[in-house]
């Protein structure tokens, strides 16, 4: 019996041991750039393996709803897309549209556009984002024009942060080159898109020009912070251990080349925003949302003080504070208003500066489909004049 205790302890150690070591060697990976962008953008990863863009219809698309066609950026990369008409349109016209392309600057002045911008991994043709396409175009009426940024699927290219960026602003561009106004376009993105989505939306807001609106999906303040919260399996977090070894973790973020800082981009932000994440979000906490749209609120609320040495805070300096704070939390009432919606979740809203802001928390949806939710797709419809 001793002999099979100490058995099992030396296989239990070894294990733990290669556990150990596989969370090192991951980690020192992350400071690589080669390993770190691959990680992030996991491009290399061209969900549903061969597909044929030319055949929409293949993945769940009706027939001759979805134009195929290649973009180009400013810094000359090619992108691959789909312009997906809106189902008010496609039903509206007698026989099947042929070519697609005859429809597209018709379709543009017909019904409001959604230039949606993908996460990592996969492309355009992936289920999970056939689902929303469909989604889109038939609860909110919209047509879609998705694109896969330079180094996925049929794209040219290596993704990078500027990249990307570059990509949505070739993407808007086109829109705006045939025929669609500005007002007409909603910007949306998901989990990585958002970061993309928050840039585009800052840059546009710099030129003067104000979209439809802004959706961010399943967001991230930044790469940074989700380092910091991201749970392995939903369960184990991703930087505790290194949490252990002092500076470790300002090593690893300090090595981050793709930072995808939006919590950076929202000052910056003029069209109204809807952001959007689900409670039950295994990869990106919803908290990351939460951060964001307080962001937002932040200008519109008094500010309270920070004591320099809590420990020894005076009386009169700590009733001061705790004054702002009860100033701060009336006026944040006075702001906002918070709906609970049974069984589906909440809707918190302000309006400052002719601008609205809104943030949608649903108790279920996870990380892909909380996009193809009708109370989602309803609460950006009703706050940004889809119906």
């Amino acid at each position: 019996m001793p002999h099979t205790s100490q058995g099992f302890l030396a296989r239990a150690r070894l294990y733990l041991v290669g556990i150990g070591a596989i969370y090192a060697g991951a980690v020192f990976l992350l400071g690589i750039p080669y390993f770190q962008s691959h990680t992030v953008y996991l491009n290399a990863i061209k969900l549903p393996w061969f597909a044929n863009f030319d055949a929409p219809e293949k993945y769940g698309l009706a027939p001759n709803k979805t134009l195929n066609f290649k973009l180009n950026t400013a810094d000359n990369e090619t992108l691959g897309a789909w312009f997906i008409l809106s189902d008010s349109y496609y039903h509206s016209l007698p026989s099947l549209p042929s070519p697609v392309s005859a429809h597209v600057e018709i379709a543009l002045r017909k019904r409001p556009t959604i230039l949606f911008l993908h996460g990592n991994a996969a492309t355009r043709a992936f289920k999970a984002r056939i689902l929303h396409y469909e989604a889109l175009s038939a609860r909110l009426q919209a047509n879609v024009l998705a694109i896969d940024y330079r180094g996925f699927a049929d794209s040219t290219g290596t993704p990078s942060e500027e990249g990307l960026v570059k990509d949505a602003r070739a993407a808007w561009d086109w829109l705006v080159s045939r025929g669609a106004r500005p007002e007409d376009i909603l910007v949306m993105g998901h989990s990585l898109g958002t970061g993309v989505s928050a840039q585009l939306g800052a840059e546009l807001s710099r030129d003067g020009i104000r979209p439809k609106g802004v959706v961010l999906l399943s967001p991230f303040s930044s790469i940074r912070e989700l380092l910091n919260t991201y749970h392995i399996f939903g369960l184990v977090p991703l930087m505790r251990p290194l949490a252990m070894i002092p500076y470790m973790t300002n090593v690893v973020t300090w090595a981050l080349i793709h930072k995808f800082d939006t919590l950076r981009a929202v000052p910056n932000i003029t069209a109204d925003v809807v952001i959007a994440h689900a409670q039950n979000d295994w990869d990106i906490p919803y908290t990351h949302s939460e951060v964001l749209f307080n962001a937002f609120l932040a200008p519109y609320l008094p500010q309270v003080d920070s004591p320099m040495n809590p420990m020894s805070i005076k009386k009169d300096e700590w009733a001061r504070i705790s004054e702002q704070q009860r100033v701060r939390s009336v006026k944040h009432d006075a702001l906002v208003t918070r709906t609970e919606l049974p069984h589906f979740g909440s809707v918190e809203k302000f309006e400052a500066d002719g601008r609205k802001v809104i943030l949608v928390k649903a108790l279920a949806g996870g990380h892909d489909y909380l996009g193809v939710q009708e109370g989602v797709q309803d609460a950006i419809g009703r706050a940004l004049g889809f119906f």
